[in-house]
């Protein structure tokens, strides 16, 4: 299934410069696993706390960055240094934390509806746990799309991008919203499914 993962080889190695500057300079990869759940717990707290949607213009760099940041942390830890247990706990956890910090607080802006949101968290969160599921079983980490992580940040930020104009939120945003949700539940499915077909 079509997904924005299969772009990550080519984006990293568009930040390798990046990568071997920080790690020249000493920072680990878990430091820079760190940075990117502070940075989205930091915006998190703003959209909580100034819930208009000028401040969702906010979301589009911000969602960028960690993007660039967790393939920053992944190309330290298998390229520079060496993985550690404490990294992949860091990771996995760190990438649900920060997607429930920052997509949780769209429930405040007014004419958005927050049981869709909040669906959209929860549905986030089991594909991710479906993915590391599959090491479970013996299969590799599953990536599998239509709405992996990457996909979910292009829409959020897309989204943040047009209520920040000025956009209104209607029918269109609960119609795209629920068709998320529907992606992210095949998400799970061809995850569960990839998995069982690599231990054939």
């Amino acid at each position: 299934m079509i997904s924005l993962y299969s772009l990550k080889p080519a984006f990293q190695n568009w930040l390798r410069p990046v990568a071997i500057g920080l790690h020249a300079r000493g920072i680990s990869a878990n430091q820079v696993t760190i940075a990117a759940l502070l940075l989205a717990l930091a915006t998190g707290g703003l959209l909580a706390l100034w819930p208009k949607p000028t401040i969702l213009l906010a979301l589009p760099p911000v969602l960028l960055l960690r993007m660039a940041l967790n393939a920053l942390d992944g190309m330290l830890a298998r390229e520079f240094q060496r993985p550690t247990p404490l990294g992949a706990l860091l990771n996995e956890v760190g990438d649900v934390v920060a997607d429930a910090a920052l997509y949780l607080p769209l429930a405040l802006i007014p004419g958005i509806s927050a049981s869709l949101v909040m669906l959209l968290v929860l549905l986030a969160v089991l594909s991710e746990f479906c993915g590391v599921l599959a090491v479970q079983i013996g299969a590799s980490r599953r990536y599998d799309g239509p709405m992996g992580k990457s996909d979910r940040a292009l829409l959020l930020g897309a989204i943040g991008l047009l209520l920040g104009v000025g956009v209104p939120a209607g029918f269109w945003l609960a119609a795209v919203l629920s068709l998320a949700c529907g992606l992210l539940c095949l998400t799970c499915f061809n995850r569960l499914r990839a998995a069982l077909r690599e231990l054939k």
